[in-house]
């Protein structure tokens, strides 16, 4: 049950808005990102969201991990995403993967301003 649980919070993102738009393009770099990190997807969802009030939707990435997951929401509108990072260190410790995946993960989409959060799951 070990773990480790990052979320990030980014605001006043400056990347193209297709990252924040489209699902598909989203989806492959968190693919991409999830490989280059060492950390292995087993399974994966994207949808993007239809638009509303002139504004283009946003998009959810989901990736399922074989250590746990990685989720995406994006809001155009507000040029602000959420990631969730989830590892399981059960069978090895994978929280240094996870703290890479996180990172490659913000720097697509430039953001302004960053609020992270680390909780370590499982202690008790």
């Amino acid at each position: 049950m070990q773990g480790l649980h990052l979320t990030a919070d980014l605001s006043d993102c400056q990347c193209d808005v297709a990252w924040l738009t489209n699902a598909d393009r989203l989806g492959a770099a968190c693919v991409q990102a999830v490989q280059g990190s060492g950390l292995h997807a087993v399974a994966q969802l994207f949808h993007t969201f239809p638009a509303a009030d002139g504004n283009a939707g946003g998009v959810t990435a989901t990736v399922l991990l074989a250590e746990s997951h990685l989720c995406v929401h994006t809001w155009p509108e507000k040029k602000a995403v959420t990631l969730d990072v989830y590892v399981c260190n059960f069978s090895g410790d994978h929280s240094d993967k996870a703290r890479a995946l996180m990172a490659e993960l913000m720097k697509l989409f430039a953001p302004g301003k960053v609020a992270v959060n680390a909780l370590e799951r499982g202690a008790a």
